[in-house]
């Protein structure tokens, strides 16, 4: 007997015909000898409408912000009455739908009032999107016979007060995990748990960042020290690229730790890019698979880099960024001054996705997404008031428009010649490359190009993907 740890995304749950997949996969693994935690998220869009609907209450509109809360009940009571007939089970959960959603009604009333919505209130806001979906979830597992019921992450998931981006206490979730989730797995009851979310040592609920339930997933994988980890979404598994932008993309089979994680950072939207952390120590493998074709074996995620047909594995991209550079020949062999840059960065709330230096030192670069693109460059300013004045640095640039491009693989470690393949690519096709960076790893190479050329630049370098050559 084996313990998994399942994680469905918010399209798995999203209606009530995902639904009845999920039902229908955990019910066969049960069926197979194995014990399942259900880890969920929030129904697909009712995390936006949430935070809609709080918009408008600090913005005093009441009747904007009932009207939202009607649509989130019709739509998860609707979902109710399709899967589970009349009876206890369906009154218990329309009972529990229906109080969730009458709390989550005051609490826009007190944004009303005080017209203020700070992040502890919009974590206590959008944590009602998985605490409605785990009591439907549960609630069908139950009309199925399986023994199930919802519990709240922050039962088990202790984080700090970071408010929208909080971070876990792995010593306390440890201690929590054993004393009230195992007890439950070891009575035979699958739990299904609310994903994204967290709680203080006070109770007061957190967030694990925007797409946390894979993050959620991992964390409960690696306290309960589960077989595996399932991370159930609407593809197929990790793609070669962005299907969108080239429609031959394949799913791959195999990919390590270090390689999904490059690809996550930089742009992979099928997985949260802290997802790999709590498990790499712990050894423990993650699958990821499609809820609407379940028999597909998805993508096996572990942690050495096997070889494969191709040196580079993938191709993937982040728009909506913004690349910094800072230059003058006064910055010549000065001390400090990259890492001021970056301390006020940070303090502008931004974060640094890539930098590039040349020997020299008369300028660096560094990327950051373009919604904290301004504000840094402004602090920037600021910072280097002084050095500005003197003409130590000439320049702080913001080019926008631009986009990372990253190709990754294992395979890239060692093998000559791969950067040189990649660029020559790049300038066949007429991409200028803006700039590059490659860490010591050597498992990925990223570099800054017009968006315009996106799409041309992702397809040329995704044949390197597909390629045949002699395993290495």
């Amino acid at each position: 007997m084996s313990l998994i740890t399942m994680k469905f995304g918010g399209t798995s749950v999203g209606s009530p015909e995902a639904i009845t997949n999920v039902v229908n996969i955990v019910q066969r693994e049960l069926e197979s000898g194995n014990q399942v935690i259900v880890v969920v998220s929030a129904m697909s869009g009712v995390t936006d409408a949430l935070l809609a609907a709080a918009s408008k209450a600090v913005h005093g509109n009441k009747w904007g912000y009932l009207s939202n809360a009607q649509n989130l009940r019709d739509r998860h009571e609707e979902t109710i009455n399709r899967l589970i007939p009349p009876g206890s089970n369906r009154e218990k959960t329309v009972s529990q739908i229906s109080s969730l959603l009458d709390e989550y009604v005051q609490l826009c009333q007190a944004i009303n009032i005080l017209g203020e919505l700070t992040p502890r209130i919009m974590d206590a806001i959008v944590s009602f999107g998985e605490r409605l979906s785990s009591r439907v979830v549960a609630a069908v597992m139950r009309e199925r016979h399986i023994s199930a019921e919802a519990y709240d992450a922050g039962e088990f998931i202790i984080t700090d007060n970071s408010f929208q981006n909080a971070n876990p206490q792995w010593d306390e979730i440890q201690v929590r995990v054993t004393k009230k989730l195992i007890p439950v797995i070891e009575r035979g009851e699958t739990p299904v748990i609310t994903g994204f979310i967290g709680a203080t040592r006070e109770g007061a609920y957190t967030t694990l960042g925007r797409g946390g339930s894979d993050y959620s997933g991992a964390i409960l994988a690696a306290a309960t020290d589960s077989e595996e980890l399932i991370v159930w979404t609407d593809v197929d598994g990790v793609m070669t690229t962005d299907p969108r932008l080239d429609d031959r993309a394949q799913v791959l089979p195999y990919v390590s730790y270090q390689e999904v994680g490059e690809l996550a950072f930089y742009g992979a939207k099928v997985l949260h890019p802290k997802t790999v952390q709590p498990i790499l120590d712990k050894n423990i493998p993650m699958r990821v698979r499609n809820t609407f074709n379940p028999d597909h074996p998805g993508t096996l995620i572990g942690a050495t880099g096997e070889p494969s047909a191709t040196v580079v594995k993938a191709v993937t991209s982040v728009r909506n960024v913004g690349l910094l550079t800072v230059g003058g020949r006064g910055m010549i062999g000065v001390p400090g001054i990259a890492g001021r840059a970056f301390l006020t960065a940070a303090k502008a709330g931004a974060n640094i996705l890539m930098i590039s230096q040349a020997s020299s030192e008369q300028s660096f670069c560094f990327v950051v997404m373009d919604d904290r693109a301004r504000a840094v460059k402004n602090a920037i300013e600021d910072e280097f008031a002084q050095e500005i004045e003197r003409r130590n640095i000439d320049r702080v640039e913001l080019m926008d428009d631009v986009v990372i491009v990253t190709v990754v693989g294992a395979g890239m470690r060692g093998t000559p010649g791969v950067a040189g393949r990649v660029f020559t690519i790049l300038g066949e096709n007429n991409v200028n490359v803006v700039a590059i960076a490659q860490g010591a790893s050597e498992c990925s190479i990223s570099f800054v190009i017009d968006e315009v050329n996106l799409e041309q630049a992702v397809m040329r370098l995704h044949d390197l993907a597909l390629e045949t050559v002699e395993v290495l």
